[in-house]
């Protein structure tokens, strides 16, 4: 099994050229969220003479200091440090989903050229933190799993054209639920597919840390002094959020920063930590990973979608599988926002995804 791995590269220019080690941006992070360079350094694996040395040699380089050392506060970032965390931290964002598409495709086109009989389960869904983690346990589990990022809407028309074997949407609990059932419906006939119920997760707004504009709901995207950033066109929450600015009457063309996308939860979060934005839509986990505030506004139900007469093929049982299983169950109870109340139950009716707490029989 050929396993494909792209990462960014780059390069920077002051007065010599060097290559950027991308593992001074995890110790910065360790860093920043302890102010204990010992325990930066352990987190991110590095020994603590190696951390020092990593960060001398880029001070160096930059010809000023990334960290600053004060009695009681311990070891913190200077603006430079941050300015350096948060522009990796936003590359890795914005770059790494479409980096491990191209590579799962390289991936999955050796595989298939070196052997016939490889069995590959190919997954295509929105952007999230859990669909990542399920990746990663059925893979060590014995599954070959093809995960490529896509906007709800594209994931199911794949599943429908027969390009992926399981597709990842989400829909709101509640009275939105129902307008967007009525959207997925139009794109999955369900005599002919099954749904599995997968996670919870909280939507609602990223906010700067201690939300400083005092942002509650979306009628504050249309302030002058609110700049947003957008989910792109064609993703589940862009959908979610367009409904939801529709049935509050409010004109996007007041929006400042409407048409500004980014393709991940993560990507927005970055944007806001760099102060370049001062709000977006997305889930609580991303408003976490950086520190930031956030402002509930609904929950959402995700599903993974799957053609009927599969669901009981050795790669599918496996999934099920590990849906059900402590390790899975653990790892999501640790995303901040999420909850996997029924994960592996089987819905056999699209209809009960408009409803909370719809009744789901597990096979």
């Amino acid at each position: 099994m050929i396993h494909i791995d792209i990462r960014p590269l780059w390069r920077i220019r002051s007065g010599e050229e060097r290559e950027f080690e991308f593992r001074l941006i995890e110790l910065l992070a360790e860093l920043d969220v302890s102010a204990k360079l010992t325990q930066a350094a352990e987190r991110a694996g590095f020994s603590y003479r190696h951390a020092w040395n990593l960060i001398e040699e880029w001070e160096k380089f930059f010809g000023s200091s990334l960290v600053t050392k004060a009695r009681g506060r311990g070891t913190t970032l200077t603006p430079l440090g941050k300015r350096l965390l948060l522009a990796g931290r936003r590359a890795q964002a914005r770059l790494a989903p479409e980096l491990a598409n191209l590579a799962s495709e390289f991936a999955r086109s050796l595989n298939e050229t070196l052997s016939e009989s490889l069995s590959t389960l190919v997954i295509q869904a929105s952007h999230d933190f859990a669909i990542e983690g399920l990746a990663r346990i059925s893979s060590a589990a014995g599954v070959s799993v093809d995960l490529q990022y896509r906007g709800s809407f594209d994931a199911l028309a794949a599943l429908r054209r027969g390009e992926c074997d399981i597709a990842g949407f989400h829909v709101p609990v509640g009275r939105m639920g129902a307008l967007m059932q009525q959207r997925y419906g139009e794109c999955l006939p369900m005599d002919e597919h099954r749904l599995i119920s997968f996670v919870t997760r909280t939507q609602g707004l990223i906010v700067r840390p201690g939300n400083p504009k005092g942002l509650a709901s979306l009628n504050d995207f249309c302030r002058p002094d609110v700049r947003m950033v957008n989910r792109q066109r064609g993703s589940g929450t862009r959908a979610l959020l367009e409904f939801m600015i529709s049935a509050a009457g409010l004109d996007r063309a007041r929006m400042s920063g409407y048409d500004n996308e980014e393709i991940t939860h993560a990507a927005v979060a970055a944007l806001i930590a760099g102060h370049q934005a001062d709000v977006g839509f997305g889930v609580q986990a991303a408003a976490a990973q950086y520190g930031l505030g956030f402002v509930p506004v609904c929950t959402e139900r995700y599903y993974l979608a799957c053609r009927a007469q599969n669901l009981d093929s050795p790669a599918i049982a496996i999934l099920l599988d590990q849906l059900r299983h402590p390790t899975f169950i653990e790892m999501v109870a640790d995303l901040p926002g999420y909850a996997a109340p029924d994960p592996g139950a089987i819905l056999a009716s699209f209809g009960s995804v408009a409803a909370a707490g719809a009744a789901a029989t597990p096979r």
